[in-house]
């Protein structure tokens, strides 16, 4: 499974830079870390198609779906 958010395409980026007291004295890098999205597991019932689906999506993605609906936002991205 992709830890990619399949309606708004959120995935791991990386992060990562220098403390402030690293920049205040000498060069010693904090290195990268990789930083994914808060990606859910939940059931969601679509009464246009009359099914039941198991979707893993971002907390933002569930928030637009609260919002505009589950079935015209899962057709504009596709899943449906």
């Amino acid at each position: 499974m992709a830890k990619v958010c399949p309606v708004n395409n959120k995935g791991s980026i990386m992060g990562g830079g220098y403390s402030n007291r690293t920049r205040a004295t000498q060069f010693n890098p904090t290195g990268m870390v990789r930083k994914y999205p808060n990606l859910q597991k939940k059931r969601l019932y679509v009464p246009e198609l009359k099914k039941t689906l198991t979707l893993t999506l971002s907390t933002r993605a569930w928030k637009t779906i609260s919002k505009r609906g589950a079935h015209s936002v899962l057709k504009k991205a596709g899943v449906i």
